[in-house]
C-alpha cells in the first residue's frame, strides 16, 4: 500500500511583542512572546525564612537615595510621547495591587500578570492602555531577600510592558533574626536596591530579565503625574502599621503641596479598613490620616494591601466619605484570606458597620485579581479584575476579562 501523505504542519504565527521602552532607553520587558504555564518555571527556587512568621518589630528606615521632599515625576520613566498623550487625552490609566511575591509558587502571580499584560497589548477598545503598575507592597516574601527578587519579581513580570513603582510592605521590610548575613540594619535592603536606585541600572538579581531598577527617591515618596498626585507611605513591619514622626511631618507637607486641581490618591500597605478578622483595619493609621487631613485636603481614594483579598469600602475620614480599597490578592500563593461566613456573603451586601458610618460595598475573597484605575479631571473610574486560577491544559489567556467590580469617584468637590 502506498504510504499516506504526511499532513502539512501547522505554521505558528507568533510575532514578538513590541518593545515599550521608557525615557532614556529604560528597559521594561522581554522581547519574546509569553507561553502558557500551569506550574513554576524551570529552576524556580526561593529562600524561605524558617521561622514561618514575621518579627512584628519596628525597623529603622534606610537613608533616602534622593533629595527631600522625595518626589518623582512620571515623566522620568515614560517617554515624552506617552506623557503628551496623557495630557492630550486628559486621561491616565494604571494598574494597582499588592502582595504578589510567590515564595512557594509563582503560578498565581504569573496568571495575574498575564491578564495585566493583556490590558496593555492588545488592550481594550475605547480605553487607553495602562501606563504603569503601582505596587502596594509585599513584593518579596518573607523578608525582602535580595536573592528572591528574580523569582518573585523580575521573572513573573518578564513580559509586563510598563514601569513598575512601589511602596514597601511589611514583608519587604522584615529581617530574619537568624540570618547572620541579614542584620536589622539591612531592613529594606532589597527594596532600596531594586526600587530606589540612583540610576536605572540592570542589577544582577534581574538576571535575564531586561527590566531596569526603578529610581524612586525614598521608601516613602510622592509620584507626580499629569492627572493625579499619589502619596505613598511606608507603614513598616508591626501589625496595624507604624509611622515615624519624620514621615508623619512629611505626609502633612505633601498633603499641603498636592495640586488642588487633580486627583489625590493615598497608598499604604496596611489597611485602615478590613473585614478580615486576623488582619483588621488599623485605627492607628486611620487616626494619623484624620489628624493630617483635619485642616488639609482629604484624599479622593485610599489604596491598601496586606490582606490577601479584595475589599471595597466607603470609609469615613473626618466625616467625609472616601473610597478605601484593600487589593492584596496579587498572587501570593493559592489560599486567600477569607471573610467569615455566613456573616459576609460575596453575593450580598453592602454591609453596614454598627460602630460607624463605614460600609463594605463589595468584596472578593476567592479569586486573585488586580485593580485598573482610570483617572480624568472629573473622576476616578475603578475596576477590579478577578482572575481564574490556572489549571493543566488551559490555553494561554488571549483576551482581557470582564470586571468583577466597578466604581466611580467624582472629583472636584474637594479640590
Amino acid at each position: 500500500m502506498p504510504a499516506k501523505p504526511k499532513k502539512n504542519p501547522i505554521v505558528l504565527k507568533s510575532a514578538p511583542p513590541a518593545i515599550r521602552a521608557g525615557r532614556h532607553g529604560r528597559r521594561f520587558h522581554a522581547p519574546r512572546t509569553p507561553s502558557g504555564f500551569t506550574t513554576d518555571p524551570a529552576g524556580f527556587q526561593t529562600e524561605k525564612d524558617p521561622r514561618g512568621k514575621g518579627t512584628n518589630a519596628w525597623f529603622d528606615l534606610p537613608q533616602p537615595t534622593g533629595s527631600s521632599p522625595f518626589r518623582m515625576d512620571l515623566s522620568t520613566v515614560l517617554t515624552p510621547a506617552e506623557i503628551a498623550k496623557i495630557n492630550a487625552d486628559e486621561r491616565m490609566v494604571f494598574h494597582a495591587v499588592g502582595d504578589t511575591g510567590g515564595v512557594n509558587t509563582t503560578t498565581y502571580q504569573q496568571q495575574v500578570a498575564t491578564y495585566m499584560e493583556l490590558d496593555i497589548d492588545p488592550g481594550l477598545p475605547g480605553r487607553p492602555a495602562p501606563s504603569f503598575f503601582y505596587h502596594l507592597g509585599d513584593v518579596v516574601y518573607y523578608d525582602g531577600e535580595v536573592i528572591n527578587y528574580y523569582w518573585e519579581f523580575y521573572e513573573p513580570y518578564l513580559h509586563y510592558p510598563g514601569p513598575i513603582v512601589a511602596i514597601p510592605g511589611n514583608h519587604d521590610g522584615d529581617v530574619d533574626p537568624n540570618d547572620q548575613f541579614h542584620q536589622p540594619s539591612d531592613s529594606l535592603k532589597g527594596f532600596v536596591r531594586n526600587f530606589c536606585s540612583q540610576a536605572a541600572v540592570h542589577l544582577p538579581e534581574a538576571s535575564d530579565a531586561p527590566r531596569d531598577a526603578m529610581t524612586q527617591p525614598n521608601v516613602y515618596w510622592t509620584l507626580n503625574t499629569p492627572l493625579a498626585t499619589i502619596i505613598g507611605l511606608y507603614t513598616n513591619v508591626p501589625e496595624g502599621g507604624k509611622l515615624g514622626p519624620d514621615q508623619i511631618i512629611w505626609f502633612e507637607q505633601e498633603l499641603e503641596h498636592a495640586d488642588p486641581g487633580i486627583a489625590l490618591i493615598l497608598a499604604l500597605h496596611h489597611p485602615i479598613y478590613s473585614a478580615y478578622g486576623a488582619h483588621p483595619g488599623s485605627q492607628y493609621l486611620k487616626s494619623i490620616i484624620e489628624n493630617a487631613t483635619k485642616t488639609r485636603r482629604t484624599p479622593d481614594l485610599i489604596l491598601t494591601g496586606h490582606v490577601h483579598d479584595y475589599q471595597r469600602f466607603t470609609g469615613s475620614i473626618n466625616g467625609n466619605p472616601v473610597t478605601t480599597i484593600v487589593a492584596g490578592a496579587g498572587g501570593y500563593n493559592l489560599k486567600l484570606h477569607t471573610l467569615k461566613r455566613p456573616t459576609f456573603d460575596p453575593n450580598k451586601g453592602p454591609y453596614k458597620f454598627t460602630d460607624g458610618p463605614e460600609t463594605l460595598d463589595k468584596f472578593n475573597d476567592f479569586q486573585h485579581g488586580y485593580l485598573i484605575l482610570d483617572v480624568t479631571k472629573d473622576k476616578i473610574a475603578g475596576s477590579y479584575i478577578a482572575v481564574p486560577d490556572p489549571a493543566a491544559g488551559d490555553p494561554v489567556p488571549a483576551k482581557p476579562l470582564t470586571p468583577y467590580d466597578t466604581f466611580s469617584i467624582p472629583l472636584g468637590m474637594g479640590h
